[in-house]
């Protein structure tokens, strides 16, 4: 009798495969076009699985999401971490600005994101997205010591980067376009 080499994963595991299943399924098709059998079929599992894991697809998604924010959180404190402690806000500012090139390589967590933000509609939905987008404003002020109008400019900066990587004109995969990069070779030159 053959023997399986296949080792059995713990509940634990599949959940994290699950997870990372959505996160990419929901980055790519948004939450109302995302099956939770697409998901289930990405991570090798049932689609009753997945739901005994997570409950409901809102769930889910939220799990996915949450999953995102805290991966950006973390690349947040790791880009600052990389600048000396005692650097001014401005210069911390520039510091968080490198975690970017990360979040385009990792375009599912801008995706992703994204999506949240349209799926806002839906008040569970919503109220987690607003919830966390504060905290990654409130994460960036505390990392920086920059006052909120800089803030802010940091952030509407991040988020016209997230919609040019959604329209794939940023990015390493970035399809050549003009007026992109001339905004792309400006935020460079402008330290932004």
């Amino acid at each position: 009798m053959a023997r399986s080499t296949r080792t059995r994963m713990t509940a634990t595991e599949r959940g994290e495969e699950v997870l990372c299943a959505a996160v990419d399924a929901f980055a790519e098709s948004g939450y109302a076009a995302t099956k939770t059998d697409e998901i289930a079929r990405r991570a090798g599992v049932s689609q009753p699985y997945v739901i005994r894991l997570f409950g409901t697809k809102r769930q889910l998604f939220l799990a996915a999401l949450h999953r995102a924010c805290d991966r950006i959180e973390e690349i947040f404190r790791s880009s600052r971490g990389q600048a000396p402690p005692a650097v001014s806000p401005e210069e911390a500012l520039l510091a968080l600005g490198k975690g970017y090139k990360t979040f385009l390589a990792e375009r599912e967590l801008l995706q992703l994101l994204l999506h949240g933000f349209a799926a806002s509609t839906d008040p569970e939905i919503g109220d987690d997205v607003r919830a966390r987008f504060g905290r990654i404003y409130a994460l960036v002020r505390e990392l920086t010591g920059a006052p909120e109008s800089e803030a802010r400019r940091f952030l509407a900066t991040g988020m016209l980067l997230t919609v040019m990587s959604a329209m794939r004109v940023a990015g390493p995969d970035a399809v050549p376009t003009p007026w992109a990069q001339h905004i792309l070779e400006d935020l460079a030159k402008n330290g932004d």
